[in-house]
Parts: C-alpha cells; structure tokens; sequence
C-alpha cells in the first residue's frame, strides 16, 4: 500500500449512456483520467427546485489525480447535458503503488 493523497476518484452522474461515453472519451481523450467507470441503471431520488424527483441515471467514477481536477471538471461541466452537473471529488487514502502509479503515467504532464 502506499499513502495516496495526491490520487482522487471523481463521481458524475448523466441521463444516459451516450451522454456518459461522450464525457468519458473527452476526458480520456485530453488526459485528464485513467479510467472512466460506466455504471448503468442507478436509481436516483433527490430534490430538484423544490420538488422530490426520482430519474435512472448511469453513474460514472473517474480515477485521476488532484492535478486533473479543475480541467476535468471543466470538462465534465462542458460535455454535460445537466443545468447542474454532479461533479463530486473523494480523496483516495492509499492504493495499490502499482495502479497509482498507473494512473499517474496515464495523465497528461505539464
């Protein structure tokens, strides 16, 4: 294991499959992540100007690092079909040094 405080997942949620592949190929595309995880059929229930909504959505998990974040997000944000786009940032505490360090390789450098 190795501390890994650098490294962060990332959780989206869009209406639709197609909606999902677009931002996870742009993301990819410019670097931004590692990997893109596409999980279909969530139920979501939450408030929405004022009112209790309930949709199907697919949840996407983005494994990136905090140097990503504010260009993914701009990213997400632009690809997004969503007035109000979820875009929510976990850190990561430790991983496996060789999928960290995967995932560091695999993002763009500056």
């Amino acid at each position: 294991m190795n501390p890994g405080s650098d490294f962060c997942c990332v959780f989206v949620t869009v209406p639709n499959m197609v909606a999902a592949r677009k931002i996870a190929s742009a993301a990819l595309k410019l670097k931004l992540a590692a990997c893109a995880n596409l999980m279909p059929r969530i139920e979501s229930h939450y408030w929405w100007e004022g009112k209790l909504e309930s949709s199907s959505e697919v949840l996407m998990i983005f494994k990136t690092m905090r140097t990503s974040l504010e260009p993914l997000e701009a990213c997400v944000i632009g690809n997004h079909p969503y007035e109000t786009p979820e875009f929510l940032v976990l850190g990561v505490d430790q991983g496996n040094l060789k999928y960290l360090d995967w995932i560091k390789g695999s993002l763009k450098t500056e």
